[in-house]
């Protein structure tokens, strides 16, 4: 079966592709890349509770011997 990589749309074998459903590994990266930059997201309700979880998390601890 042949699919269209869903960031460059070159035309890729599903089977035996390691990469799918990218076309390689440059593709699968760049995609990854958009995701962690907020370019991609799975559209839904914001969720307000998210923020404050984050406002609450614990801060990481300083390694011994710092000085601030």
């Amino acid at each position: 079966m042949k699919v269209h990589c869903p960031v460059c749309k070159k035309e890729e074998n599903w089977e035996n592709n390691p990469f799918r459903p990218f076309c390689s590994d440059r593709c699968k990266l760049i995609d990854l890349g958009e995701w962690a930059m907020g370019k991609r997201s799975i559209p839904g309700d914001h969720d307000p509770t998210a923020e404050e979880d984050s406002a609450r998390a614990p801060k990481p601890s300083k390694p011994e011997g710092s000085e601030e």
